[in-house]
């Protein structure tokens, strides 16, 4: 393993004075090495470094591997938000460790008990490794490019590996095809560090993870945590250990599927801890500079997605000439990184004289200035709905949906935790309604917080920890090896 402690990425716990957010680069993810045919093994999420002379004779560290796939942005801040939980247990464990270690007169007792948080055992040493899975192919390619691929006249395609009732039936139960075929790295990289779990945030990550067991013989859990309110049909239902779902819906697609009720655990879509927090709502707009007596309406428009975000932006370039007509309310635009568009915001604001909106650059406090707002104009990925529900701030989808965000749209709006609009004449309209009933806030708000899950990350790390403590023997039926196998399943509890 990487010895150089000063090549390592920093921790994910948020320290006083530090971001609340993790950076947008890759800090934290693990790459497999250019230059040799199979990688290193990746550095952890620790800042703490093993010896170099001892590291030849002693047995790897006990590590999580949590998996995502770079297609779009919630896949890897779920999982992002799991490896900073599994940090924080780590290092709770540990402060409980040294208080029990301690007697009554403040002398250390001689043996300390071995570190447990809640009945869940927690190494002391536990390594935290993250991962996008597509960085370890023999074909490396633009996951947000292929995502994009899906939203247009090829959108029946995709459809068809979700709920219809043919090929709702029809599943694939992972195997080892995909991995020999793409990933055989990611294969050596797991017999080398022999991880004590691996965490899917994706289904590509899932299925390689499902073979990297099978090829390299070991015994590991593998949790699959899908990031929307469905779970789509290509997850490999029959050999991983455990599914940890938003809510009961979900688990009612898994049953028929053949997931039997001890391998799924409802647990909500994890968040990042920042997003369990209370903020002061009254001190967060001083400091913002936000208005105390309007209603502040937060619209999130930095992503960079091609192209659901070239039509959510468009929408909100055609609301702009009416927002002066909204006056009692006050808007607030985050353009992310991407600085052309938060120019052309400003002019175009300038432009048109309105005093009641703010356009933000790229935000690291997210969780604080969702709680700071009213209401949320946001896209309908499983990630940012998740993020309003934690934060307690209604929601107003924007756009058309399409696979697994149709689901999302469709779990929201029947529970009446949000709204949704297409165009920007339906939002106009919404934005007018809200000014005129802002009760209704309220009213979203309450039914939002049948789907709030904050502790989802801690659950889904509590619950792999479990699992690792309880290996499974080596003649279950999930550690069968096989090349290539699709089984059928139920009719679906819910279908398109």
């Amino acid at each position: 393993m990487d010895t150089d402690k000063a090549a390592r990425p920093q921790p994910l716990i948020d320290r006083p004075g530090e971001a609340e957010e993790p950076p947008s680069g890759p800090v934290g993810n693990a790459r497999p090495s250019d230059a040799a045919d199979t990688p290193a093994a990746a550095p952890a999420l620790s800042d703490t470094a093993e010896p170099a002379c001892d590291e030849a004779a002693a047995p790897p560290k006990p590590r999580v591997i949590v998996m995502h796939a770079s297609v779009g942005s919630g896949h890897r801040s779920a999982a992002m938000a799991v490896a900073q939980a599994f940090e924080l247990l780590r290092d709770e464990a540990a402060a409980a460790r040294a208080g029990a270690g301690e007697a009554a007169d403040g002398a250390p007792r001689p043996h300390a008990p071995q570190g447990a948080l809640a009945g869940v055992p927690v190494p002391e040493d536990l390594e935290v490794e993250v991962v996008d899975i597509l960085d370890w192919g023999r074909i490396v390619f633009d996951g947000d490019h292929a995502a994009s691929l899906f939203t247009g006249a090829t959108r029946p395609i995709y459809d068809l590996t979700w709920r219809f009732t043919l090929t709702g039936r029809l599943l694939w139960a992972g195997g080892t095809a995909w991995s020999r075929i793409m990933y055989p790295a990611f294969t050596e990289h797991v017999r080398e560090v022999r991880p004590l779990a691996i965490v899917c945030t994706h289904i590509t990550a899932a299925n390689v993870a499902v073979g990297a067991r099978m090829l390299s013989g070991l015994e590991f859990p593998i949790v699959c945590v899908p990031t929307d309110y469905e779970t789509e049909g290509l997850w490999p239902h029959r050999y991983t250990d455990l599914f940890c779902v938003a809510n009961e819906s979900m688990a009612e697609t898994l049953r028929p599927r053949r997931v039997p009720e001890e391998g799924i655990r409802i647990t909500g879509i994890p968040t990042r801890e920042d997003f369990r927090r209370t903020y002061d709502q009254r001190e967060t707009r001083e400091r913002l500079g936000l208005p105390q007596d309007k209603t502040v309406v937060l619209a999130l428009a930095g992503a960079q997605l091609p192209r659901p975000y070239v039509h959510f932006r468009d929408a909100l370039d055609k609301l702009l000439p009416y927002l002066h007509a909204l006056s009692d309310m006050h808007f607030v635009i985050v353009a992310g990184n991407d600085a052309d568009y938060a120019r052309h915001l400003r002019q175009e604001c300038a432009d048109l004289g309105l005093a009641n909106v703010s356009v933000l650059d790229y935000v690291e406090g997210m969780a604080a200035l969702m709680a700071a707002s009213d209401v949320v104009i946001c896209k309908s990925g499983g990630l940012v709905v998740t993020e309003c529900l934690c934060a307690q701030v209604p929601m107003v989808l924007l756009g058309r949906a399409y696979g697994q965000e149709k689901v999302n749209v469709r779990m929201l709006t029947s529970l009446g935790a949000a709204m949704h609009v297409t165009t920007s004449r339906e939002l106009l309209d919404a934005l007018r309604h809200i000014e005129k009933n802002p009760e209704s806030i309220r009213s979203m708000l309450i039914n939002g917080s049948f789907l709030r899950h904050p502790d989802a990350a801690r659950d889904v790390a509590r619950a792999t920890l479990e699992l690792a403590a309880h290996p499974k023997s080596p003649d279950d039926p999930q550690r069968r090896k096989h090349f290539l196998r699709f089984y059928w399943g139920g009719k679906p509890a819910h279908t398109r």
